[in-house]
Order: structure tokens, then sequence, then C-alpha cells
């Protein structure tokens, strides 16, 4: 039996994954609320294995390195994650990293992740790390992606298309919910399109 791959993004409603410029809108564009918080904690809870790009994996320990007790970037979900065992595909990071169960594997990612789908005992998740699933997604190695939508259009600051580089797909919607109000949580099923 192989482990499930979930790629889980943030994404503007235009599809942008970030937003640059001299904006106020931080971290999840400033619209996270309570019950978004509890939901990503308790997303967290069981066991899995976290599986990130180089280029991801190093923003993730530079945001957690800057930042203070009660930011934003330490919510519990993210220190969850942290606390997480993670394989980061890259070709470039050398040395110890500042994350305490991680494991740098150079390689082809979609022989990386085809393998830990095999001998994985837990699920297998991604936050981000765009180009690393646009390739699993190819590739049939992603099971589920899970977007969280948030309101708000990043038209003239939006970076990072988060599909805008993956190839074309049809998905079957799995799960959805409304968290505080206004933040939509969509569950698929990715599918080649032919």
């Amino acid at each position: 039996m192989t482990a499930t791959y979930t790629f889980d993004v943030f994404s503007s409603l235009d599809g942008y994954g970030s937003y640059g410029g001299d904006g106020d809108w931080g971290g999840y564009w400033g619209k996270q609320g309570p019950e978004l918080l509890d939901h990503r904690l308790a997303s967290f809870e069981a066991e899995q294995r976290m599986v990130l790009g180089a280029t991801t994996f190093r923003q993730f320990v530079q945001m957690l390195a800057s930042s203070t007790e009660g930011d934003e970037v330490r919510d519990p979900w993210v220190t969850r994650m942290r606390s997480m065992p993670a394989t980061v595909v890259s070709s470039t990071l050398d040395g110890p990293q500042d994350w305490p169960d991680v494991t740098v594997v150079r390689g082809d990612a979609v022989d990386v992740v085809a393998r830990l789908k095999e001998e994985s005992e837990v699920p297998l998740r991604s936050h981000g790390s765009l180009s690393l699933n646009w390739a699993l997604m190819a590739a049939g190695l992603v099971d589920r992606v899970q977007v969280t939508l948030f309101p708000v259009i990043t038209g003239r600051t939006g970076t990072d298309p988060v599909f805008g580089g993956a190839g074309d797909f049809d998905l079957e919607l799995l799960e959805h919910r409304t968290l505080d109000g206004n933040i939509q949580e969509l569950v698929y099923r990715p599918t080649p399109h032919a």
C-alpha cells in the first residue's frame, strides 16, 4: 500500500501563492482567524512526513529564524509542522539544517517521492514547494490537492502563481469547508487532462 500524498497550498482568489510590494498583508494575507488556525492545527495532529523543495525549505527556515514567539509565523500549526519529520529534495543544500528532523535527499524529485510513497508508513504532505509539486502532479504522484483560498485579489502585487507551471488537470472535489466565514478550503483529487 502506498502512502497518500497531499499538495497543500495557500492561494489568493486570483491564484497567487504570495504577494510582493509594500503592502501590509502579512502571512496569510492578514485574514487568518481562529477557526482556520484550529483547523490547520488539527490537520497536522496526525503523524505525517513533510516533503519540501529546497526553495520553500529555505524560506521556512529564514521566516522562522527572523520571527519571535507570538509572531503569526509561529502559529501552533507551523510549530507542529516544523516538528514533523521532513524530507527536502535538493541538490544545493549542504551541512546541518536548522530543522529538528530533516533529511536532505539528492536526486530526481519524482524518483524520491515515488520511493517515499512506497516506503512511508505515514501520509506525506507538502506545503508550498510549487515547482516540486507541479512535477509530482505530472508524474501522477499527488493524491490530493488542498487549496486554502483567501479572500483577496493580488492582481497587482501577486507573485508565485500556484498552478502557473503545472500541466492541465481535471479535479474531483473531495472536501470543502468555509473557515472564519470567508476562507475556503477545497480538497481535490487531480487527474491529468487527456
